[in-house]
């Protein structure tokens, strides 16, 4: 199993280098200048959602980045919801921001918000959730297959490579939660004693993780381990687990590295977590939105992040959304 951890590591290494060489934007391509008489200092941060505290360090991370390097900045949220963020932008477009930071609430139905602040002249860039379009300058991601993987093995070794699992999936339009899936199964489908007797929706949301739980639990409670496509409802599985008896019996991992996970993890109660890096993705597309409006266009059109495993064996590196000291 150390073997294979060694192998994938090294093949998702020159997969994301190549990847990085072939998604540099080169000079000629066309990317849109700063709209003429916008206001040059005022830069629009759209998050996904404000319900989740790793989006608010998002948010937070990304406006005093702006912030610190001279622009006002206003944050806006989406709530969620595909209609509201289109509401965002018809107020960005109006308002002729400088350039949006976006978190999207969905890689299909928030390409036509990009393009019409495209068509505006207003650059946009997007930080942790990717869309299915070049119009943004930039797309500054977690390597959401890759960190799954990483996961999926420590899944397996914690299992034995036997067991029946559940796995919560996050928003079904947004690309980070087939990414995450895809890189899960990569590993575990290769293992015919790990039996998924249950996968489900509960849209990256801690409640409704609780309540679909809830609801595996009533059909079958023979599980030995949950997935889930992220931190917050990895949390809201195990406050289910817990209820039903199960806690300590069911084995729950996560992803994101969010505060709260990481202190569930330190009392054994999640077994392992991805750690993001929201601030280094924030920051990124905060300096990239500040370069283009200086004038550079050599920018990168899409730039993974290196995702870490979390256990409890090495907790103690980790902290306020990254590694202890960065």
């Amino acid at each position: 199993m150390r073997a294979l951890r060694s192998v994938i590591g090294a093949v998702a290494g020159i997969i994301l280098a190549c990847g990085l060489v072939a998604c540099s934007r080169g000079p000629a391509e066309s990317t849109p200048a700063p709209a003429p008489g916008a206001q040059s200092r005022q830069i629009a941060v759209v998050v996904s959602t404000l319900n989740n505290p790793w989006f608010v360090v998002l948010a937070n991370t990304a406006r005093d980045e702006a912030q610190r390097r001279n622009y006002k900045v206003t944050i806006f949220d989406s709530q969620n919801d595909p209609a509201k963020e289109a509401a965002h932008f018809e107020n960005i477009v109006a308002s002729r921001y400088a350039a949006v930071l976006l978190n999207a609430t969905d890689a299909e139905g928030s390409v036509a918000n990009v393009m019409k602040a495209r068509v505006a002249n207003i650059p946009v860039f997007t930080m942790d959730r990717e869309i299915n379009s070049r119009a943004p300058v930039s797309q500054v991601l977690s390597d959401n297959y890759a960190g799954a993987v990483d996961v999926a093995i420590e899944f397996v070794e914690q299992l034995g490579e036997r067991g029946r699992y559940v796995e919560l999936l996050g928003i079904v339009t947004d690309n980070n939660t087939w990414n995450r899936s895809k890189g899960f199964h990569s590993v575990v489908d290769r293992y015919p004693g790990l039996e998924m007797i249950a996968q489900q929706s509960a849209e990256f949301d801690r409640s409704k993780a609780l309540e679909v739980m809830e609801s595996i639990l009533q059909r079958s409670t023979s599980i030995d381990a949950v997935f889930c496509g992220n931190d917050a409802m990895a949390l809201g599985a195990y406050q289910a687990l817990l209820s039903a008896g199960l806690a300590g019996k069911v084995k729950v991992f996560g992803f994101d590295g969010s505060d709260d996970a990481l202190a569930s993890i330190a009392e054994g109660k999640l077994t392992a977590t991805a750690m993001q890096y929201p601030k280094t993705m924030a920051r990124m597309v905060a300096e990239f939105a500040d370069r283009y409006l200086q004038g550079e266009r050599n920018l990168p059109a899409r730039l993974p992040i290196h995702v870490d495993l979390v256990t409890r064996g090495n907790i103690g590196e980790f902290g306020e959304h990254g590694r202890r000291g960065e």
